[in-house]
Protein backbone atom coordinates (compact mmCIF):
# COMPACT_ATOMS: atom_id res chain seq x y z
CA UNK A 1 0.00 0.00 0.00
CA UNK A 2 1.24 3.49 -0.85
CA UNK A 3 1.29 5.89 2.10
CA UNK A 4 0.56 9.61 2.03
CA UNK A 5 4.16 10.59 1.31
CA UNK A 6 4.31 8.08 -1.54
CA UNK A 7 1.15 9.45 -3.12
CA UNK A 8 2.52 12.97 -2.84
CA UNK A 9 5.76 11.85 -4.54
CA UNK A 10 3.84 10.21 -7.41
CA UNK A 11 1.70 13.30 -7.92
CA UNK A 12 4.86 15.42 -8.04
CA UNK A 13 6.42 13.12 -10.68
CA UNK A 14 3.26 13.29 -12.82
CA UNK A 15 3.14 17.07 -12.49
CA UNK A 16 6.80 17.42 -13.50
CA UNK A 17 6.34 15.06 -16.46
CA UNK A 18 3.42 17.14 -17.73
CA UNK A 19 5.44 20.31 -17.24
CA UNK A 20 8.39 18.84 -19.15
CA UNK A 21 6.08 17.74 -21.98
CA UNK A 22 4.72 21.28 -22.28
CA UNK A 23 8.24 22.75 -22.12
CA UNK A 24 9.68 20.57 -24.86
CA UNK A 25 6.60 20.88 -27.04
CA UNK A 26 6.62 17.19 -27.98
CA UNK A 27 3.48 15.95 -29.70
CA UNK A 28 2.07 12.53 -28.86
CA UNK A 29 1.15 10.21 -31.70
CA UNK A 30 -2.04 11.58 -33.26
CA UNK A 31 -3.81 11.65 -36.62
CA UNK A 32 -2.02 14.93 -37.38
CA UNK A 33 1.44 13.68 -36.48
CA UNK A 34 2.20 12.14 -39.87
CA UNK A 35 1.30 15.34 -41.72
CA UNK A 36 3.31 17.43 -39.26
CA UNK A 37 6.37 15.25 -39.92
CA UNK A 38 5.88 15.50 -43.69
CA UNK A 39 5.58 19.29 -43.54
CA UNK A 40 8.74 19.57 -41.42
CA UNK A 41 10.56 17.15 -43.72
CA UNK A 42 9.68 19.14 -46.86
CA UNK A 43 11.05 22.29 -45.26
CA UNK A 44 14.21 20.58 -44.01
CA UNK A 45 14.97 18.84 -47.31
CA UNK A 46 14.31 22.00 -49.32
CA UNK A 47 16.46 24.18 -47.05
CA UNK A 48 19.32 21.79 -46.22
CA UNK A 49 19.14 19.19 -48.96
CA UNK A 50 18.83 15.45 -48.48
CA UNK A 51 22.38 15.04 -47.14
CA UNK A 52 22.18 18.03 -44.79
CA UNK A 53 18.78 17.32 -43.22
CA UNK A 54 18.66 14.95 -40.25
CA UNK A 55 15.84 12.98 -38.70
CA UNK A 56 16.45 14.80 -35.41
CA UNK A 57 16.04 18.20 -37.10
CA UNK A 58 12.87 17.05 -38.82
CA UNK A 59 11.48 15.70 -35.56
CA UNK A 60 12.23 19.01 -33.84
CA UNK A 61 10.44 20.90 -36.62
CA UNK A 62 7.39 18.66 -36.24
CA UNK A 63 7.62 18.81 -32.43
CA UNK A 64 7.73 15.04 -32.08
CA UNK A 65 10.22 12.51 -30.81
CA UNK A 66 12.63 11.19 -33.48
CA UNK A 67 11.34 7.68 -32.75
CA UNK A 68 7.97 8.71 -34.16
CA UNK A 69 9.60 9.71 -37.45
CA UNK A 70 11.08 6.23 -37.77
CA UNK A 71 7.78 4.70 -36.66
CA UNK A 72 5.80 6.40 -39.43
CA UNK A 73 8.36 6.42 -42.24
CA UNK A 74 11.28 4.11 -41.46
CA UNK A 75 14.50 5.58 -42.85
CA UNK A 76 15.34 9.13 -43.87
CA UNK A 77 15.36 7.99 -47.49
CA UNK A 78 11.84 6.58 -47.19
CA UNK A 79 10.70 9.82 -45.58
CA UNK A 80 12.20 11.82 -48.43
CA UNK A 81 10.39 9.72 -51.03
CA UNK A 82 7.16 10.18 -49.07
CA UNK A 83 7.56 13.96 -49.16
CA UNK A 84 8.03 13.78 -52.92
CA UNK A 85 5.09 11.37 -53.36
CA UNK A 86 7.18 9.45 -55.87
CA UNK A 87 5.20 6.48 -57.29
CA UNK A 88 8.31 4.52 -58.32
CA UNK A 89 11.24 2.89 -56.56
CA UNK A 90 14.39 4.77 -57.70
CA UNK A 91 16.60 1.77 -56.90
CA UNK A 92 14.66 -0.47 -59.27
CA UNK A 93 14.70 2.12 -62.04
CA UNK A 94 18.45 2.65 -61.69
CA UNK A 95 19.02 -1.12 -61.73
CA UNK A 96 17.16 -1.39 -65.06
CA UNK A 97 18.88 1.64 -66.59
CA UNK A 98 22.40 0.54 -65.66
CA UNK A 99 21.84 -3.19 -66.14
CA UNK A 100 23.60 -3.27 -69.51
CA UNK A 101 26.63 -1.26 -68.41
CA UNK A 102 28.04 1.93 -69.89
CA UNK A 103 27.73 1.04 -73.55
CA UNK A 104 23.93 0.72 -73.48
CA UNK A 105 23.12 3.43 -70.94
CA UNK A 106 21.71 5.87 -73.49
CA UNK A 107 19.27 3.41 -75.01
CA UNK A 108 18.27 1.89 -71.67
CA UNK A 109 17.73 5.27 -70.03
CA UNK A 110 15.54 6.76 -72.77
CA UNK A 111 13.51 3.57 -73.21
CA UNK A 112 12.94 3.20 -69.46
CA UNK A 113 12.07 6.87 -69.09
CA UNK A 114 9.47 6.71 -71.86
CA UNK A 115 7.96 3.46 -70.62
CA UNK A 116 7.47 4.94 -67.14
CA UNK A 117 6.13 8.31 -68.32
CA UNK A 118 3.83 6.76 -70.93
CA UNK A 119 2.27 4.61 -68.18
CA UNK A 120 -0.28 5.80 -65.57
CA UNK A 121 2.68 6.66 -63.33
CA UNK A 122 3.53 9.46 -65.76
CA UNK A 123 0.65 11.54 -64.45
CA UNK A 124 2.41 11.90 -61.10
CA UNK A 125 5.69 12.67 -62.87
CA UNK A 126 4.05 15.43 -64.90
CA UNK A 127 2.54 16.91 -61.73
CA UNK A 128 5.98 16.98 -60.08
CA UNK A 129 7.50 18.68 -63.11
CA UNK A 130 4.74 21.30 -63.32
CA UNK A 131 5.10 22.03 -59.62
CA UNK A 132 8.86 22.43 -59.97
CA UNK A 133 8.45 25.05 -62.70
CA UNK A 134 6.14 27.19 -60.56
CA UNK A 135 7.55 26.76 -57.06
CA UNK A 136 11.13 27.25 -55.89
CA UNK A 137 10.58 24.85 -52.99
CA UNK A 138 9.26 22.16 -55.33
CA UNK A 139 12.19 22.77 -57.65
CA UNK A 140 14.64 22.28 -54.79
CA UNK A 141 12.98 19.04 -53.74
CA UNK A 142 12.89 17.71 -57.30
CA UNK A 143 16.55 18.64 -57.75
CA UNK A 144 17.46 16.79 -54.55
CA UNK A 145 15.49 13.76 -55.70
CA UNK A 146 17.19 13.66 -59.09
CA UNK A 147 20.68 14.14 -57.66
CA UNK A 148 20.57 11.92 -54.57
CA UNK A 149 18.13 9.21 -55.57
CA UNK A 150 18.75 8.83 -59.30
CA UNK A 151 21.84 10.47 -60.80
CA UNK A 152 24.21 9.73 -57.94
CA UNK A 153 23.21 6.07 -58.06
CA UNK A 154 23.66 5.93 -61.84
CA UNK A 155 27.13 7.46 -61.58
CA UNK A 156 28.10 4.97 -58.88
CA UNK A 157 26.78 1.96 -60.78
CA UNK A 158 28.61 3.01 -63.94
CA UNK A 159 31.80 3.80 -61.98
CA UNK A 160 32.15 7.21 -63.62
CA UNK A 161 35.20 9.36 -63.02
CA UNK A 162 34.35 11.30 -59.81
CA UNK A 163 35.69 14.51 -61.35
CA UNK A 164 33.61 14.21 -64.52
CA UNK A 165 30.53 12.56 -63.01
CA UNK A 166 28.73 15.76 -61.87
CA UNK A 167 28.79 17.42 -65.31
CA UNK A 168 28.01 14.19 -67.13
CA UNK A 169 24.94 13.38 -65.04
CA UNK A 170 23.81 17.03 -65.18
CA UNK A 171 23.96 16.94 -68.97
CA UNK A 172 21.96 13.72 -68.99
CA UNK A 173 19.39 15.30 -66.68
CA UNK A 174 19.08 18.34 -68.94
CA UNK A 175 18.32 16.12 -71.94
CA UNK A 176 15.76 13.99 -70.10
CA UNK A 177 14.09 17.01 -68.49
CA UNK A 178 13.82 18.71 -71.88
CA UNK A 179 12.27 15.59 -73.39
CA UNK A 180 9.78 15.36 -70.51
CA UNK A 181 8.82 19.01 -70.86
CA UNK A 182 8.32 18.89 -74.63
CA UNK A 183 6.51 15.55 -74.77
CA UNK A 184 4.35 15.61 -71.65
CA UNK A 185 3.91 19.22 -70.51
CA UNK A 186 4.10 21.49 -73.57
CA UNK A 187 3.22 18.58 -75.88
CA UNK A 188 5.24 19.88 -78.78
CA UNK A 189 4.65 17.99 -82.03
CA UNK A 190 5.93 15.79 -83.49
CA UNK A 191 7.69 14.82 -80.24
CA UNK A 192 4.42 14.53 -78.31
CA UNK A 193 2.98 11.84 -80.57
CA UNK A 194 6.22 10.18 -81.71
CA UNK A 195 6.62 6.46 -81.24
CA UNK A 196 8.81 5.61 -78.24
CA UNK A 197 11.27 3.60 -80.32
CA UNK A 198 11.72 6.53 -82.71
CA UNK A 199 12.57 8.79 -79.79
CA UNK A 200 14.95 6.18 -78.40
CA UNK A 201 16.76 6.08 -81.74
CA UNK A 202 17.03 9.87 -81.93
CA UNK A 203 17.77 10.81 -78.29
CA UNK A 204 19.77 7.84 -76.98
CA UNK A 205 22.97 8.65 -78.92
CA UNK A 206 23.11 12.09 -77.29
CA UNK A 207 22.64 10.57 -73.83
CA UNK A 208 25.32 8.00 -74.62
CA UNK A 209 27.78 10.70 -75.64
CA UNK A 210 27.15 12.60 -72.41
CA UNK A 211 28.03 9.46 -70.43
CA UNK A 212 30.90 7.91 -72.38
CA UNK A 213 32.01 10.45 -74.99
CA UNK A 214 34.47 13.33 -74.74
CA UNK A 215 33.22 16.32 -72.76
CA UNK A 216 34.95 18.93 -74.93
CA UNK A 217 35.48 19.05 -78.73
CA UNK A 218 38.74 17.49 -79.81
CA UNK A 219 39.40 15.67 -76.54
CA UNK A 220 39.98 11.93 -76.57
Amino acid sequence: MINGAGRTWIRWIIMMAKSESRRTGRRPGSPDTRQAILAAARQAFAERGFDGATVRQIAAGAEVDPALVHHYFGTKEQLFLATMQVPIDPKQIVAVVTGGGRESIGENLVRTFLSVWDSPVGTAGAALLRSATSSEWSARLLREFLVTQMLRRVAKQLDLDPVEAPIRVALVASQIAGLAMMRYIIKLEPIASAKPEDLVAMVAPTIQRYVTGPLTPGSS
